[in-house]
C-alpha cells in the first residue's frame, strides 16, 4: 500500500467492527535501524495478540487474525520501502498499511473503530501542491499533499528537451544541445546534476533552446493547472530555475526551488524535499482558524470539555476543533443517551475520546487542526467552536 489519501481516511473513519486493530510505529529509511523494525513490529503483534486473548479470544483465533501483519515482519521488500512512520489497520475484512512521512510513537489499540488521530495532522492544513521535476531527459509533474503523491500523466507537455526541439519550429538541427552528468562540485549533494554543454551553458544557443523548452512546458501546465491555486515547486539543476521563471506564467510558482538532479529521485523523495518549501503556506489556514475562534470565547459557542465536545461532534455541532498533538483521553461515548464516560486509564472497550471527537467532526463537515499544545486556544488540550 502507498501513502495515505483522504479517501482512505474516510473509509477507515466509517469502519465499525467488533475488533478494529490499530498499530503505529516509527520506521527508518536506511541504515542499521531498518533491521530493528522487524523486531519492533513483531513485539507489537505479540502485544496485540495478548490483548485479544485477555479479552476472551482463543489463542488460535488471535493468531489467525494477526497473520497478515505477521506476514509483514517477514517481507523483505516491505522493509526496503519504509519512510518515517508506519500505520497498520486490521479487522475481520480490512487490512491496510501506510508509509507515513512523519514520526509516530509506538501504539496499539483494539476497539470497535480504528484509532486515526495520529494521521490527522497529515490531512488537515496540508493542502495540495505540485512538484515540477525538470531535466533535459525527463519532465515529471507530481500532485502532492504532505501524506500523498501521485504522478500526473502528461499529454500536452514535452517529455524532454530533445522532444521539444524536434517538434517545435524553433528547432535548428545545427544547434543541438548535448548533455552529460557530473557531480555537484563544492556541495554536499551526492546526486548528479545535469549540465548542458556543447556551446556552454552561457552560450547564445543553449539558453534560447532551454527557454523554448520551458515555454512549451509552461503552456502545457497552463491547461493542466488552469483551475488551480496550489503552489508549484521546481526541482532541478539550480541554473535552470531563473530560465524557467522567465518562461513561467503560473501565478502560484513557489519562491524557492529544490536544487539537484530529479532523475535520481523517486516521487516520494521529491514530495518530501518540496514539502518544507510550501508548509508555511498551509499553516496560514490554521492561524486564520485560531483568529476566527477568538471572538466566540465567552458566547457559549466554545468548549474545552471533552464531555461536551464529544456529543457535540457526534451530533454535527462542531465547526472547528483544535487538539493538542499527542493528547489522549480514555473513555466511552454512549450514543443512545448522548453521554460520555471518562476514565483515567484505558479500560476494556475504551477508546481515545479525542480521536472519536476528531473523526466525528470531520464526518459531519467540520475542520480539525492537530497542533502543538501551545497552539490550542486558551492553553487547553482541546478547543471546539460550535455551530449552535
Amino acid at each position: 500500500m502507498s501513502l495515505l489519501t483522504r479517501e482512505d481516511l474516510t473509509t477507515l473513519m466509517e469502519k465499525r467492527d467488533d475488533i478494529c486493530i490499530s498499530i503505529y510505529m516509527p520506521t527508518f529509511r536506511a541504515g542499521a535501524d531498518i533491521r530493528q523494525g522487524r523486531i519492533r513490529l513483531k513485539n507489537l503483534v505479540s502485544e496485540a495478540q495478548a490483548r485479544l486473548i485477555s479479552s476472551g479470544m482463543r489463542s488460535s483465533e488471535a493468531k489467525h487474525l494477526l497473520e497478515p501483519v505477521q506476514g509483514l515482519v517477514l517481507d523483505n521488500q516491505f522493509w526496503q520501502q519504509q519512510r518515517d512512520g508506519l500505520a497498520i489497520f486490521l479487522s475481520s475484512d480490512i487490512f491496510y498499511y501506510y508509509y507515513l512521512p512523519v514520526r509516530v510513537d509506538e501504539f496499539v489499540q483494539i476497539a470497535k473503530r480504528f484509532h486515526l488521530k495520529p494521521l490527522l495532522p497529515l490531512l488537515s492544513g496540508d493542502g495540495l501542491f505540485y512538484v515540477l521535476a525538470l531535466s533535459q531527459n525527463a519532465v515529471r509533474v507530481l500532485r502532492c499533499t504532505r501524506a500523498s503523491v501521485v504522478e500526473v500523466e502528461l499529454d500536452s507537455i514535452p517529455h524532454s528537451l530533445a522532444e521539444a526541439l524536434k517538434y517545435d519550429d524553433y528547432d535548428d538541427p545545427e544547434r543541438q544541445v548535448q548533455y552529460h552528468s557530473t557531480n555537484l562540485a563544492g556541495t554536499n549533494n551526492k546526486a548528479e546534476a545535469g549540465i548542458f554543454h556543447g556551446h556552454g551553458v552561457g552560450s547564445d544557443d543553449t539558453k534560447p533552446n532551454i527557454l523554448r523548452y520551458f515555454q512549451l512546458i509552461d503552456r502545457g501546465l497552463h491547461d493542466l493547472l488552469r483551475e488551480e491555486k496550489a503552489p508549484l515547486v521546481l526541482v532541478g539543476v539550480e541554473f535552470l530555475f531563473s530560465i524557467y521563471r522567465e518562461a513561467n506564467t503560473y501565478a502560484y510558482l513557489a519562491d524557492e526551488g529544490v536544487p539537484g538532479n530529479p532523475e535520481e529521485l523517486c516521487a516520494e523523495d521529491l514530495q518530501t524535499l518540496a514539502w518544507p518549501l510550501v508548509e508555511h503556506y498551509f499553516h496560514k489556514a490554521e492561524q486564520e482558524a485560531i483568529t476566527y475562534y477568538g471572538p466566540f470565547k465567552g458566547t457559549g459557542l466554545t468548549t474545552h470539555d471533552i464531555s461536551k465536545a464529544a456529543p457535540a461532534a457526534y451530533n454535527g455541532q462542531v465547526e472547528i476543533l483544535f487538539l493538542a498533538d499527542g493528547a489522549k483521553q480514555w473513555g466511552r461515548f454512549d450514543p443512545l443517551i448522548n453521554d460520555v464516560h471518562i476514565h483515567q486509564e484505558a479500560e476494556l472497550d475504551d477508546e481515545d475520546l479525542f480521536d472519536f471527537t476528531a473523526i466525528q467532526t470531520i464526518i459531519n463537515g467540520g475542520t480539525v487542526y492537530v497542533v502543538e499544545a501551545d497552539r490550542v486556544p486558551d492553553g487547553e488540550s482541546l478547543a471546539a467552536l460550535l455551530r449552535y
